[in-house]
């Protein structure tokens, strides 16, 4: 338990760590978040199949995996199409900004990243189920890497909108809490219930690979930095890879 309570704070302490790097460098690069954001595309990559899908299979069998592969990438889909909106919570009426009409567009920006995390979370404390502790830390090195580009780019747009450096720290903090929470419920969900186990290994994987497609490789891709994007990403599959054979 101790384990996957360090596992937590580092996976949400991430986006933190990359809040701070974002207050510290201002404005992101496109060309050093698209390296960033494909390397740890390669890692969750690398994590999802070693960590997550392959253990899935090798204890409920491959129906069991299919199954819950999809129903992780079908939960979401529907996450992102329901995304609620909290233009209050920033508390920007309150405050002097330039850009509010740009706000609800940063908003759901920064909603859609904290739900991602709630499962991505699930998936870190899931992956603790199997009791092969470094399957599980590979699989959360994997989203702790992906947290930290996302913690740097929130910031600029947040205060770009008119939000205070106050309010952005803890609103980017805000969203990696969400991830320790998710780690916490994954873990207490698996073991409450074993017989959940495969299929939740395999729901954790799907969302695992939603995100890589469906969010992190079209953002890599959409800068004109696509062939950097892709040598980082089969960077960080080779280098989990490496790791894996020497380590696991």
């Amino acid at each position: 338990m101790d384990m996957v309570a360090l596992t937590a704070l580092g996976v949400g302490g991430a986006t933190l760590i990359g809040a701070l790097i974002g207050f510290a460098i201002g404005k992101v690069p496109h060309k050093f978040n698209d390296a960033i954001l494909g390397f740890a595309a390669g890692v969750m990559l690398a994590a999802s199949f070693a960590g997550l899908i392959q253990p899935a299979i090798d204890t409920g069998g491959v129906w069991i995996a299919a199954i819950g592969l999809f129903a992780g990438a079908f939960f979401l889909n529907l996450m992102d199409k329901f995304t609620p909106h909290l233009h209050q919570l920033t508390g920007v009426e309150r405050e002097e900004h330039r850009n509010n009409a740009s706000l609800q567009k940063v908003l759901l920006f920064v909603i859609a990243i904290a739900m991602h995390n709630l499962p991505e979370g699930v998936a870190a404390g899931v992956s603790f189920g199997t009791e092969d502790t470094s399957a599980a830390l590979t699989v959360a090195a994997g989203i702790a890497l992906q947290n930290i580009p996302e913690g740097m780019i929130i910031i600029g747009p947040l205060l770009t909108a008119g939000v205070s450096r106050r309010r952005t720290l803890l609103i980017a903090s805000a969203t990696g809490l969400v991830e320790v929470v998710g780690t916490f419920l994954g873990y207490a969900a698996v073991h409450a219930v074993s017989a959940l186990l495969p299929f939740a290994l395999a729901f954790a994987g799907g969302t695992m690979l939603y995100v890589i497609s469906d969010e992190m490789i079209p953002e890599t891709h959409a800068h004109g930095y696509e062939r950097m994007a892709t040598y980082s990403l089969l960077a960080g599959l080779a280098v989990m890879l490496i790791l894996d054979y020497y380590i696991g």
